[in-house]
């Protein structure tokens, strides 16, 4: 919740101006809802991708002030389901993210499913517990075909925000990383297949900025990132754009 349409709108030209068009790098966009038509009359289609921030399961009906996975048809690629903060402040859980799982596909947009741990969770060892059960309840009308439409991206709670700059709080190492996304693929083989877990992209979703991505970006298993307060700083999204491009160009050597 984030910028109005006129900063936005702005913050694109800013975007446009300083990021590069590589072949081999995606890069997503998510405004907020309000923003969404006019970036997309704004946006150079070669360039971004749209993403939605959030959708209703259901595609039409008596639901005031949601908008549908159906109404968001040729205007997004991608939407996020189970971000953290639909999890932990809008209490979004289980059978209802796997019903916009469902919603989203049948629509023709590309899930991104959110997961990942709280502090508390964390401390208690049960990371893997907690990833091996938000990938059942959300994939769990999903079948192998329909994974080649689904994104994962680990964002650990502790992890994100200003949570990850506070005295109490430390940001995600790479390795970190590295055995949540494992552990996320292992799930992902157990549920459709090794062939559908090496195929599925995994994102690292948690702090991410211009110091710290490269780190992220070269870890085996993660193919890319979610970046939150960064995506904001112009300088910042640009210099996260060029980083993964130079670490796709380095995994090719």
């Amino acid at each position: 919740m984030n910028l109005t349409i006129h900063e936005g709108s702005l913050l694109l030209h800013r975007l446009d101006d300083m990021i590069k068009n590589h072949r081999d790098v995606e890069v997503v966009l998510a405004p907020g809802a309000l923003a969404l038509q006019s970036i997309n009359l704004q946006i150079d289609h070669r360039k971004f991708k749209l993403a939605a921030q959030n959708f209703y399961w259901r595609d039409h009906g008596a639901y005031t002030g949601e908008a549908s996975a159906h109404q968001l048809r040729g205007l997004v690629k991608y939407a996020l389901v189970g971000h953290s903060e639909r999890r932990h402040v809008f209490h979004e859980h289980g059978r209802d993210l796997a019903r916009k799982m469902q919603a989203a596909i049948r629509n023709g947009i590309q899930p991104i499913l959110c997961v990942g741990e709280t502090a508390t969770e964390r401390a208690d060892g049960e990371t893997n517990d907690v990833l091996h059960d938000q990938l059942v309840s959300g994939l769990m009308n999903l079948t192998a075909e329909d994974m080649s439409q689904v994104v994962i991206a680990y964002e650990p709670v502790w992890a994100i925000s200003a949570g990850a700059h506070d005295s109490e709080h430390k940001g995600a190492m790479p390795q970190d990383a590295h055995d949540a996304h494992a552990a996320i693929r292992r799930q992902i083989t157990h549920l459709f297949g090794k062939k559908v877990a090496d195929e599925t992209p995994v994102l690292y979703g948690g702090s991410a900025n211009k110091d710290n991505a490269r780190g992220y970006l070269d870890t085996h298993g993660v193919d890319g990132l979610l970046v939150g307060g960064a995506s904001l700083k112009a300088e910042q999204f640009a210099s996260i754009c060029e980083q993964a491009y130079q670490a796709g160009k380095s995994d090719k050597k």
